[in-house]
């Protein structure tokens, strides 16, 4: 299983044969300027809620890769009116895709779409993959719920906002961690712009003062899980 950074809380994971992209947001992004983002190919885009650093490049992208996109249902509506066919809209609970099983969870932030339309609530996604389970957990702050998740999985990776300000930061995520039961986390969603700007030496030493790995690989490298 390989995962790919592209800045922000946009990646890309390819496991059994499939590429699932992840909140589409490169171009507009200055730290992510050597993404060639023609050469990205997806099977699925996966979103997990509808502000522009998020969303930004999802048309375009869907466009370009035929991906079929999943999104929340008030999400998935505005994704269709932009002229995207292959959509499936979801809500919070279990579903069972053409690649197996997909979870989608709580998560406590805001959500509207680029034209100011209702986005619903916010989300994340749990994916069971190659014999791993992987969180994902959009744009969120800390929550009590996340501990369910401890009880219906044995997560092998999370992939967790680190930035602050808008989402958990690197201390909340911590506890986070600790909440989900996983020891392998991956941040996202931080340096991007100046208010979630963080210490990375900091933010790695803080997780392994817990017994846990925190990895953040550089924009457009890749890494395998």
């Amino acid at each position: 299983m390989k995962y790919t950074y592209y800045g922000q809380s946009c990646f890309l994971i390819e496991a059994d044969g499939k590429k699932f992209l992840f909140d589409p947001f490169i171009k507009s992004n200055p730290l992510a300027k050597d993404v060639d983002t023609t050469k990205i190919e997806a099977d699925y885009i996966l979103v997990s809620h509808g502000h522009g650093d998020h969303v930004a490049d999802l048309v375009e992208l869907a466009k370009q890769t035929d991906a079929q996109v999943i999104a929340t249902v008030e999400v998935a509506g505005w994704i269709k009116k932009q002229g995207i066919e292959k959509v499936i809209d979801v809500n919070f609970g279990t579903q069972t895709l053409p690649f197996g099983k997909l979870r989608t969870v709580w998560a406590v932030h805001s959500s509207s779409n680029p034209d100011g339309s209702y986005g619903g609530n916010p989300a994340g996604f749990v994916l069971e993959l190659e014999g791993k389970q992987i969180y994902f957990a959009g744009d969120t702050a800390l929550t009590l719920e996340m501990k369910l998740l401890a009880d219906l999985y044995h997560l092998d990776y999370a992939i967790l906002p680190i930035g602050g300000h808008y989402t958990m930061g690197v201390d909340d995520a911590v506890i986070a961690s600790k909440f989900i039961n996983c020891d392998q986390v991956i941040g996202v969603h931080y340096d991007t712009f100046p208010p979630i700007s963080i210490d990375k030496e900091e933010a790695v030493a803080k997780f392994k003062r817990e017994n846990k790995t925190l990895l953040l690989p550089e924009i457009g490298e890749t890494i395998s899980l």
